[in-house]
């Protein structure tokens, strides 16, 4: 964990130092402005792992502040990275119009080192243009200055305009992009319909449907009003079955507790179900998976359900989240126990909250697997980073042979900012052949 917090810090570090070059130094010259600055980014670079540490301790007052600048930092290196490629071929094509000049003897009159620290009067050169000539030293007689001109391509009033009009343009967007996140993130979950044909599902049992719902980050940014809204949402669909896929909080029962309470209003026919995802394992999961079965949520841990309904049997099962293993504090996902020695005829649809354990499931012919966690990516272009470690990022997918459906969450972690993936709420209805 130590060494981990070091590589964070480090990122961290890299970023801020990055960020310094481009929006103060190369936007600034020497001087108060371009201190004030510097002291700005590394009070900003502090900000952040004092935000992580600090909401986790009970600083909540830290995390719309810290986070939100998390999210604009994000942006401001991907958009600043982006443009070192057209900034870059700037440079190179007014270098080339420089040098194309001075070959044909047209070049435009060149700046003057030397002349602003009283170089003395310049005579006219051959082509009638002023030329610099040696200086013996400043205007209040300090050391020799430079001489010669400076090329078109290295006035540093043109860099300095180059530099300041990527930066301008880097921030705004950045804070353009991340508004609109905040707005997306922070309003109403959208409720995404989708249908899966199963093999194995009994024609009396064509159309069941199952609530889903996973990430919902009960924590410093989100509160009891949040549940409210995705408890009301769900009860206005009427599903057979609710499916709450982990990552319900974000801190432990004594903080988000209140929080939680409306969870036991949820309504459907057959039951409401809820495994564990990776963010219980840091908030207390004994207590949690508690207080979850005493508001009314069935919790499977490494163990399925049978469903009879309309006549037909589905079997329900759940596998705790991966990130058990090792901790100590409850069972690793164990699919054996949740999938083995089942009646084969029957379809399973297994609820684990990554996606990435389909891999595992597929082994003992999971049908259907639903899963969350990854967010749909939560700030594009993340979501091509979660693509390395998911298998399915968003939507529905296949993983050897099994049927995987990822809902985006209704929630958010870390900055309250989602750009290209909305909160979600699914219906997802199963469909027989």
């Amino acid at each position: 964990m130590a060494t981990f917090l070091v590589f964070v810090v480090l990122v961290i570090g890299l970023i801020h130092f990055y960020l310094w070059r481009r929006l103060v130094r190369d936007t600034t010259r020497p001087g108060r402005w371009r201190r004030l600055g510097a002291a700005v980014v590394a009070l900003l670079a502090l900000l952040v792992p004092a935000t992580m540490a600090g909401t986790r301790n009970g600083w909540h007052w830290l995390a719309w502040p810290g986070y939100l600048w998390l999210a604009l930092m994000f942006y401001l290196l991907v958009l600043l990275l982006v443009l070192e490629v057209p900034t870059a071929l700037v440079r190179l094509v007014l270098r080339r119009r420089a040098r194309a000049a001075a070959a044909t003897g047209h070049e435009p009159e060149p700046a003057l080192i030397g002349a602003a620290t009283g170089a003395g009067n310049i005579p006219p050169g051959p082509t009638g243009d002023a030329v610099a000539t040696p200086s013996t030293g400043t205007a209040d007689g300090g050391g020799a200055a430079p001489t010669g001109t400076v090329p078109a391509d290295h006035d540093p009033s043109r860099r300095l305009l180059l530099a300041r009009g990527a930066a301008i343009f880097a921030g705004l967007t950045a804070a353009g992009v991340t508004g609109y996140g905040v707005r997306t993130a922070m309003g109403p979950p959208q409720l995404d319909r989708v249908r899966i044909p199963l093999a194995k599902l009994p024609r009396s049992m064509d159309g069941l449907r199952i609530a889903t719902v996973s990430d919902i980050h009960l924590g410093p940014l989100r509160g009891r009003a949040h549940t409210e809204r995705i408890v009301a949402m769900i009860n206005r669909l009427d599903a057979d079955l609710v499916a709450v896929v982990g990552d319900l909080v974000d801190g432990t029962v004594a903080e988000l507790g209140s929080a939680a309470e409306p969870l036991r209003d949820l309504r459907s026919r057959y039951g409401s179900f809820f495994v564990t995802g990776n963010h219980e394992y840091y908030s207390g999961v004994e207590e949690w998976v508690r207080e979850v079965d005493r508001l009314g949520l069935r919790v499977l841990q490494n163990e399925r359900q049978e469903i009879r309904a309309r006549g037909g049997v589905l079997d329900l099962a759940g596998v705790n989240d991966v990130t058990a293993a090792g901790t100590g504090l409850a069972a690793p996902a164990d699919y054996a126990a949740a999938l083995g020695d089942r009646d084969p005829s029957r379809p399973v649809v297994l609820l684990a909250h990554q996606p990435v354990a389909a891999q595992e499931a597929a082994k003992f012919g999971v049908d259907l697997q639903l899963s969350g966690h990854t967010h749909g990516g939560q700030m594009v272009p993340f979501n091509l980073a979660v693509k390395l470690q998911q298998p399915v990022v968003s939507g529905l997918g296949e993983v050897d042979g099994t049927k995987v459906y990822v809902t985006n969450g209704a929630g958010f972690w870390g900055p309250p900012v989602r750009v290209g993936a909305p909160p979600q709420v699914t219906l997802v209805e199963l469909r027989a052949p």
